[in-house]
């Protein structure tokens, strides 16, 4: 008899895990392009810092898309199609077509329509992680969250590739409206996906009417966990990323400010962590099969809130030209940071998934990830007067800092020894 695949092997190799792929992919890219190639094309074309971390506020769908998540939970737009899948692709074409169009604008003559435009491909990128979020939720079985979940971080982190290194290197050798439609074009995986994946199965009862999508949800989460410990889960969930997040609000001005080129960051700064990142992001979805999503989430979280004194040591180097010597520094710096928020972001996304129940998979993980969204979105647009008023230096310190409050929570949120209730071990809808 053939002998049977080890359970991690079997899981790793299922088609449920290129699907994970694939939806991290067209899930970061968009993400990625906000705050790596625009930050780098408002910054050529000579928008301040203030101007630029002000940007950030346009990601606001990002932090409020649980009041349309919803209607994600009740409706399907297209026939045919199914719930996920027809707001999945529906969002993709919105974003082809807005990343297109941003690059055949000037930041200086059009900076309005530049915002304008900016806040659409938001709003398209935050509808689609509603229906990717469920669709991937919904197809993962519970055993296989850590995993599916490390696969899709791994490939969310590098879609980066494309808006902070191919596009930056891109930049250097054609119009920024060639850059930007090039880079419009890696969203085509995510409908080919699209198209051909199977609507996933409701579990339970879906909701019958706008109002119980609209209600239900948050009746359930408060009811489950008690009004105390809800408050806390989400607690931990607004803090858990804020130093790590705020730390590379700013990462690609910040490397042009201590003298690299964008050629070199988009080689070296990207690249330096893309391996480290994806082989500690799988071995730490395996390790997740073992050791657990509460174990996970202090252990990497450790490694999250250590790298962020990579960039204390970076900005103590300080601008200089760059050689053999700081580029290596440079390399290193990205790596650990790669590694560390690769599993910290591993762990947390598994945590949200397993907490949402399977009735209204769409509107809860749109409200724990929108909390996840909030210090990249409102307290990251601080960084540029944080930066300006502070430096470099006490600037990533504070960073540090702030990522304290998120590991503390998790002696209630996720504690080592204990679970928190599984809301799909309750054998029905409430």
């Amino acid at each position: 008899m053939p002998s049977q695949k080890p359970a991690w092997l079997a899981a790793l190799l299922n088609r449920r895990m290129l699907v994970c792929i694939v939806m991290g992919f067209v899930s970061g890219m968009p993400l990625y392009l906000l705050f790596n190639l625009l930050p780098a094309w408002l910054r050529t074309e000579g928008l301040s810092l203030k101007t630029i971390g002000a940007f950030a506020l346009i990601q606001f769908p990002y932090t409020w898309k649980f009041l349309w998540a919803p209607l994600l939970d009740r409706y399907g737009i297209l026939p045919g199609l199914g719930r996920r899948r027809s707001w999945m692709l529906v969002t993709q074409l919105g974003l082809v077509a807005s990343i297109a169009w941003l690059g055949h604008l000037s930041p200086t003559e059009h900076l309005p329509w530049v915002v304008a435009v900016s806040a659409a491909l938001a709003l398209f990128s935050a509808t689609q992680d509603i229906a990717l979020d469920a669709l991937r939720r919904e197809i993962l079985p519970d055993q296989e969250l850590g995993l599916g979940n490390a696969m899709y971080v791994n490939a969310y982190r590098i879609s980066g590739l494309v808006p902070g290194s191919l596009s930056l290197i891109l930049a250097d050798r054609m119009p920024w409206d060639m850059v930007f439609m090039i880079t419009a074009l890696f969203m085509l995986p995510g409908i080919v996906m699209t198209l051909l994946v199977r609507e996933p199965a409701v579990t339970g009862t879906a909701p019958r009417t706008l109002r119980d999508a609209v209600v239900e949800p948050f009746h359930e989460f408060f009811a489950r966990h008690g009004v105390s410990s809800a408050l806390l889960v989400l607690a931990f969930m607004l803090f858990y990323k804020l130093g790590d997040s705020l730390c590379t609000a700013l990462a690609t001005p910040f490397y042009l400010d201590m003298g690299f080129s964008k050629t070199e960051i988009g080689l070296i700064a990207k690249n330096a962590g893309l391996w480290p990142m994806v082989a500690g992001g799988i071995l730490g979805g395996i390790w997740m099969l073992r050791l657990g999503i509460n174990r996970a989430l202090w252990l990497f979280g450790v490694v999250q809130l250590v790298t962020i004194l990579g960039f204390v040591w970076l900005a103590w180097l300080g601008p200089a030209p760059s050689d053999t010597g700081r580029l290596v520094a440079l390399a290193t710096v990205i790596a650990g940071e790669a590694i560390g928020a690769g599993l910290g972001t591993t762990a947390f996304v598994a945590y949200m998934a397993r907490t949402t129940h399977p009735a209204y998979t769409a509107t809860q993980l749109a409200l724990f990830t929108s909390l996840m969204a909030v210090p990249r979105t409102f307290i990251n647009a601080t960084a540029g007067f944080l930066v300006e008023a502070l430096g470099w230096q006490p600037f990533f310190w504070l960073c540090f800092a702030l990522a304290f409050p998120g590991m503390l929570l998790l002696l209630k949120a996720a504690p080592w020894h204990e679970a928190l209730p599984d809301p799909n071990a309750r054998g029905q809808t409430p």
